[in-house]
């Protein structure tokens, strides 16, 4: 297994398990619409903040990672590795736990939260663009 699609395994790892949070807070809070919540989705904005923020995180993860993954995945069947596209995969997946965690606890506000999503954005770019130079 080459390094960009390890580490994009354990990217798939974390998106995978950032329910979790979610689940465990609808479940140990209480907020208007709860005893709903299997009649209709209850409204988010009436959770406890950080319960909101980890449906977020969810949501936020799942936005980056699913062009990220055929990015690498279409480097990984054109059999391109360089040095750069393993440091994208590394860094794009430390950028997502940051993130996480970061809006989870509320820490990552104005401006540093954005600033991570949007470098998860310039790392794919920097990836899809060596896959697009890359001359075999």
């Amino acid at each position: 297994m080459s390094m960009e699609l390890k580490w994009l395994c354990y990217s798939a790892l974390l998106a995978g398990s950032l329910w979790i949070p979610f689940i465990v807070g609808v479940n140990v809070t209480d907020f208007e619409g709860k005893k709903d919540q299997f009649i209709r989705p209850p409204d988010h904005r009436k959770m406890v903040p950080w319960v909101h923020r980890t449906l977020r995180a969810h949501q936020n993860i799942l936005e980056q990672f699913l062009p990220f993954s055929v990015i690498v995945l279409i480097g990984s069947v054109s059999g391109i590795s360089t040095p750069v596209t393993v440091a994208c995969a590394i860094i794009f997946f430390w950028l997502r736990v940051v993130h996480a965690v970061g809006m989870i606890t509320g820490v990552a506000r104005l401006p540093l939260r954005p600033m991570i999503y949007f470098s998860g954005w310039i790392v794919m770019l920097v990836y899809a663009e060596q896959l697009l130079t890359h001359h075999a």
